[in-house]
Protein backbone atom coordinates (compact mmCIF):
# COMPACT_ATOMS: atom_id res chain seq x y z
CA UNK A 1 0.00 0.00 0.00
CA UNK A 2 2.90 2.33 0.68
CA UNK A 3 6.27 2.96 -0.99
CA UNK A 4 9.34 1.68 0.88
CA UNK A 5 10.42 3.63 3.96
CA UNK A 6 14.14 3.73 4.76
CA UNK A 7 15.12 4.85 8.29
CA UNK A 8 18.66 6.18 7.76
CA UNK A 9 19.60 8.26 10.80
CA UNK A 10 21.41 9.59 12.70
CA UNK A 11 22.82 11.43 9.70
CA UNK A 12 25.77 12.75 11.72
CA UNK A 13 27.14 9.24 12.12
CA UNK A 14 26.45 8.30 8.50
CA UNK A 15 28.43 11.32 7.36
CA UNK A 16 31.42 10.05 9.35
CA UNK A 17 31.54 7.00 7.07
CA UNK A 18 32.52 9.11 4.07
CA UNK A 19 36.12 10.13 3.32
CA UNK A 20 37.24 13.72 3.80
CA UNK A 21 37.09 15.67 0.53
CA UNK A 22 36.61 19.11 -1.01
CA UNK A 23 32.90 19.09 -0.11
CA UNK A 24 33.78 19.59 3.57
CA UNK A 25 34.20 23.29 2.89
CA UNK A 26 30.48 23.57 2.09
CA UNK A 27 28.76 24.33 5.37
CA UNK A 28 25.11 24.75 6.32
CA UNK A 29 25.51 27.34 9.08
CA UNK A 30 23.29 30.42 8.85
CA UNK A 31 25.83 32.56 10.73
CA UNK A 32 29.58 33.13 10.58
CA UNK A 33 31.19 30.69 13.00
CA UNK A 34 33.67 31.85 15.62
CA UNK A 35 36.16 29.01 16.07
CA UNK A 36 38.08 30.76 18.87
CA UNK A 37 35.76 29.10 21.36
CA UNK A 38 37.40 25.74 20.62
CA UNK A 39 40.75 27.01 21.86
CA UNK A 40 39.02 28.34 24.98
CA UNK A 41 37.43 24.92 25.57
CA UNK A 42 40.86 23.30 25.27
CA UNK A 43 41.84 25.04 28.51
CA UNK A 44 38.91 23.57 30.48
CA UNK A 45 38.55 20.32 32.40
CA UNK A 46 36.50 17.43 30.91
CA UNK A 47 32.73 17.74 31.41
CA UNK A 48 33.11 21.11 33.14
CA UNK A 49 31.41 23.50 30.69
CA UNK A 50 27.71 23.93 29.93
CA UNK A 51 27.04 25.02 26.35
CA UNK A 52 24.11 27.42 25.82
CA UNK A 53 22.61 27.98 22.38
CA UNK A 54 18.97 28.66 21.47
CA UNK A 55 19.44 28.03 17.74
CA UNK A 56 19.09 30.32 14.75
CA UNK A 57 15.39 31.28 15.08
CA UNK A 58 14.34 31.27 18.75
CA UNK A 59 14.08 34.74 20.31
CA UNK A 60 13.99 35.87 23.95
CA UNK A 61 12.45 38.85 25.67
CA UNK A 62 14.87 41.17 27.51
CA UNK A 63 13.55 39.78 30.82
CA UNK A 64 14.12 36.16 29.75
CA UNK A 65 17.68 37.03 28.73
CA UNK A 66 18.33 38.50 32.18
CA UNK A 67 16.79 35.50 33.98
CA UNK A 68 18.94 33.04 32.01
CA UNK A 69 22.02 35.22 32.58
CA UNK A 70 21.67 35.36 36.36
CA UNK A 71 20.67 31.72 36.56
CA UNK A 72 23.92 30.79 34.82
CA UNK A 73 25.92 33.23 36.94
CA UNK A 74 24.46 32.00 40.24
CA UNK A 75 25.06 28.34 39.35
CA UNK A 76 28.81 28.95 39.61
CA UNK A 77 29.34 26.70 36.59
CA UNK A 78 31.59 27.48 33.64
CA UNK A 79 29.61 28.21 30.46
CA UNK A 80 29.90 28.97 26.76
CA UNK A 81 26.91 31.07 25.67
CA UNK A 82 26.05 31.75 22.03
CA UNK A 83 24.22 35.07 21.75
CA UNK A 84 23.09 35.92 18.21
CA UNK A 85 22.76 39.62 17.31
CA UNK A 86 18.98 39.11 16.90
CA UNK A 87 18.44 36.87 19.93
CA UNK A 88 16.31 39.44 21.81
CA UNK A 89 12.93 40.53 20.42
CA UNK A 90 13.09 44.05 18.98
CA UNK A 91 16.28 44.91 20.84
CA UNK A 92 19.96 44.16 21.07
CA UNK A 93 21.14 41.47 23.49
CA UNK A 94 22.66 43.64 26.21
CA UNK A 95 23.77 41.89 29.39
CA UNK A 96 24.16 43.71 32.73
CA UNK A 97 27.74 44.92 33.34
CA UNK A 98 27.82 43.27 36.78
CA UNK A 99 26.88 39.92 35.20
CA UNK A 100 29.76 40.24 32.73
CA UNK A 101 32.28 41.20 35.42
CA UNK A 102 31.11 38.47 37.80
CA UNK A 103 31.38 35.65 35.24
CA UNK A 104 34.32 36.77 33.08
CA UNK A 105 36.70 34.21 34.63
CA UNK A 106 34.41 31.26 33.89
CA UNK A 107 32.48 32.17 30.77
CA UNK A 108 32.80 32.89 27.07
CA UNK A 109 30.19 34.73 25.01
CA UNK A 110 30.17 34.31 21.22
CA UNK A 111 27.80 35.19 18.39
CA UNK A 112 27.94 31.75 16.73
CA UNK A 113 30.10 28.62 16.71
CA UNK A 114 30.71 25.27 14.96
CA UNK A 115 28.16 23.45 17.08
CA UNK A 116 29.04 19.83 16.34
CA UNK A 117 32.70 20.48 17.14
CA UNK A 118 31.70 22.20 20.36
CA UNK A 119 29.36 19.39 21.44
CA UNK A 120 32.02 16.79 20.70
CA UNK A 121 34.64 18.64 22.74
CA UNK A 122 35.53 16.73 25.95
CA UNK A 123 35.10 19.90 28.06
CA UNK A 124 31.35 20.05 27.34
CA UNK A 125 29.26 18.44 30.07
CA UNK A 126 25.77 19.73 29.23
CA UNK A 127 23.72 21.61 26.64
CA UNK A 128 21.04 24.25 27.36
CA UNK A 129 19.03 24.13 24.15
CA UNK A 130 15.80 25.17 22.43
CA UNK A 131 15.24 21.50 21.51
CA UNK A 132 15.36 21.89 17.75
CA UNK A 133 15.68 18.51 16.07
CA UNK A 134 19.18 19.14 14.66
CA UNK A 135 20.47 20.29 18.05
CA UNK A 136 18.77 17.37 19.80
CA UNK A 137 20.34 14.79 17.49
CA UNK A 138 23.74 16.47 17.58
CA UNK A 139 23.69 16.46 21.38
CA UNK A 140 22.73 12.79 21.58
CA UNK A 141 25.34 11.82 18.99
CA UNK A 142 27.93 13.68 21.06
CA UNK A 143 26.84 12.02 24.31
CA UNK A 144 25.78 15.32 25.93
CA UNK A 145 22.69 15.54 28.22
CA UNK A 146 20.37 18.53 27.86
CA UNK A 147 18.40 21.22 29.60
CA UNK A 148 15.45 21.88 27.28
CA UNK A 149 13.64 25.18 26.75
CA UNK A 150 11.41 24.61 23.69
CA UNK A 151 10.08 27.59 21.75
CA UNK A 152 7.73 26.46 18.95
CA UNK A 153 6.97 23.94 16.15
CA UNK A 154 8.43 20.46 16.83
CA UNK A 155 10.54 21.64 19.77
CA UNK A 156 7.97 20.78 22.46
CA UNK A 157 7.69 17.23 21.10
CA UNK A 158 11.47 16.86 20.95
CA UNK A 159 11.72 18.14 24.52
CA UNK A 160 9.05 15.68 25.69
CA UNK A 161 10.93 12.81 24.03
CA UNK A 162 14.24 13.80 25.63
CA UNK A 163 12.81 14.33 29.11
CA UNK A 164 9.99 11.79 29.36
CA UNK A 165 10.95 8.99 26.99
CA UNK A 166 14.73 8.85 26.58
CA UNK A 167 15.93 10.12 29.95
CA UNK A 168 18.52 12.51 28.48
CA UNK A 169 16.99 15.91 29.34
CA UNK A 170 15.24 18.13 31.87
CA UNK A 171 12.71 20.80 30.88
CA UNK A 172 12.93 24.43 32.00
CA UNK A 173 9.57 26.14 32.48
CA UNK A 174 8.56 28.46 29.63
CA UNK A 175 8.21 31.27 32.18
CA UNK A 176 11.90 31.06 32.94
CA UNK A 177 13.16 32.12 36.39
CA UNK A 178 16.78 32.48 37.49
CA UNK A 179 16.34 30.25 40.55
CA UNK A 180 15.11 27.39 38.39
CA UNK A 181 17.93 27.87 35.87
CA UNK A 182 20.50 27.93 38.69
CA UNK A 183 19.12 24.76 40.28
CA UNK A 184 18.83 22.81 37.03
CA UNK A 185 22.25 23.81 35.72
CA UNK A 186 23.82 22.59 38.97
CA UNK A 187 21.84 19.35 38.81
CA UNK A 188 22.84 18.75 35.21
CA UNK A 189 26.52 19.44 35.76
CA UNK A 190 27.10 18.03 39.23
CA UNK A 191 23.97 16.26 40.53
CA UNK A 192 22.95 12.61 40.61
CA UNK A 193 20.22 13.14 38.03
CA UNK A 194 22.77 14.72 35.71
CA UNK A 195 25.01 11.67 36.07
CA UNK A 196 22.11 9.37 35.24
CA UNK A 197 21.23 11.48 32.18
CA UNK A 198 24.86 11.24 31.05
CA UNK A 199 24.70 7.46 31.35
CA UNK A 200 21.48 7.31 29.35
CA UNK A 201 22.68 9.61 26.58
CA UNK A 202 25.82 7.49 26.16
CA UNK A 203 23.56 4.46 25.68
CA UNK A 204 21.64 6.27 22.92
CA UNK A 205 24.89 7.40 21.33
CA UNK A 206 26.10 3.80 21.21
CA UNK A 207 22.84 2.70 19.56
CA UNK A 208 23.28 5.40 16.92
CA UNK A 209 26.84 4.29 16.22
CA UNK A 210 25.73 0.68 15.89
CA UNK A 211 22.86 1.63 13.56
CA UNK A 212 25.20 3.45 11.17
CA UNK A 213 28.23 1.14 11.33
CA UNK A 214 29.76 0.72 7.87
CA UNK A 215 28.39 -2.23 5.87
CA UNK A 216 26.53 -3.80 8.82
CA UNK A 217 24.40 -1.17 10.58
CA UNK A 218 20.69 -1.15 9.61
CA UNK A 219 20.73 2.59 8.86
CA UNK A 220 23.83 2.21 6.72
CA UNK A 221 22.25 -0.68 4.80
CA UNK A 222 18.96 1.22 4.40
CA UNK A 223 20.88 4.16 2.96
CA UNK A 224 22.46 1.85 0.38
CA UNK A 225 19.01 0.48 -0.48
CA UNK A 226 17.69 4.02 -0.90
CA UNK A 227 20.55 5.01 -3.23
CA UNK A 228 20.13 1.84 -5.30
CA UNK A 229 16.36 2.42 -5.50
CA UNK A 230 16.88 5.98 -6.75
CA UNK A 231 19.49 4.90 -9.29
CA UNK A 232 17.28 2.07 -10.54
CA UNK A 233 14.22 4.31 -10.93
CA UNK A 234 16.23 6.93 -12.83
CA UNK A 235 17.26 4.51 -15.59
Amino acid sequence: MYPPIYPIGPLQFLLDQFPQNHLNSIGSSLWKEETECLSWLDSKQPNSVIYVNFGSITVLTPLQLIEFAWGLANSNQTFLWIIRPDLVVGDSAILPPDFVSETKERSLLASWCPQEQVLNHPAIGGFLTHSGWNSTLESICSGVPMLCWPFFADQQTNCWSCCSQWGVGMEINSDVKRKEVERMVRELMAGERGKEMKRKVMEWKKLGEEATASSVGPSYLDFEKLVNCVLKSSK
